[in-house]
């Protein structure tokens, strides 16, 4: 208690003091790092991990903060899938993994090791395209081209997830298999976004391939 009297500090200073204090607390951690204030820096881990991509299996050591969509792009150089948002709102990573289709932007690689992964790639090639790049392409299913990695890979999982009886928000009877329509089409499509507006040639496009059904 002596000791805390013998501090003599005007109301300036200890305002001065304060606000020092909340700005370093409020630095980015890169800033702290750099000022000198951080007296240790957290290394990097790294993990082994495997991945079988479009039927090969790749063995590669990771940063266990990389995001399977740069394992893709920068590791793997399979450049059709798309960074957009990097946030999962846009869709344009969406690539298929184990029967599924995810934002590869939102899952780290390590949290997929040993998961069969196919791309825009291991759908088609431009010799022998997939029956849905075909209707893609046929129906004007893109226009600047960026999305379409995803939309196809998504429009292909779509068709999937109705065939196995998966419900979506607009399925109206829960105790029976989805029926297939535009309506459920558009709900299960409505993640990947076409900043051209081409949706509804992506929808003829989707309906062609599902047999003209809907």
């Amino acid at each position: 208690m002596d000791d805390l009297n013998q501090i003599n500090m005007s109301r300036r200073e200890v305002l001065i003091v304060s606000a020092l204090s909340a700005g370093v607390a409020a630095l980015p951690s890169t800033a702290v790092a750099n000022s000198g204030l951080q007296s240790e820096l957290h290394t990097p881990t790294n993990a082994k991990t495997s991945l079988v991509v479009n039927q090969k299996r790749y063995d590669i050591d990771l940063d266990t903060r990389t995001t399977l969509l740069d394992v893709l792009r920068d590791h793997l150089h399979l450049t059709g899938t798309k960074k957009g948002c990097d946030h999962g709102q846009c869709g344009a990573c969406t690539v298929i993994v184990d029967g599924r289709r995810i934002n590869s932007c939102l899952t780290l690689a390590v949290m997929n090791d040993g998961a069969n992964v196919t791309t825009i790639e291991g759908l088609g090639t431009p010799d022998k395209l997939h029956p849905m790049q075909q209707a893609f392409v046929k129906h004007d299913g893109y226009q600047c081209g960026y999305c379409t990695p995803g939309q196809i890979c998504s429009a292909v999982a779509v068709l999937d997830e109705i065939q196995q009886g998966k419900p979506s928000h607009v399925t109206a009877n829960l105790t029976e298999k989805p029926l297939l329509s535009v309506d459920e089409i558009r709900e299960r499509m409505s993640g990947n976004i076409c900043r051209c507006g081409a949706y509804s040639n992506i929808i003829d496009a989707i309906t062609e391939v599902a047999g003209g059904k809907v």
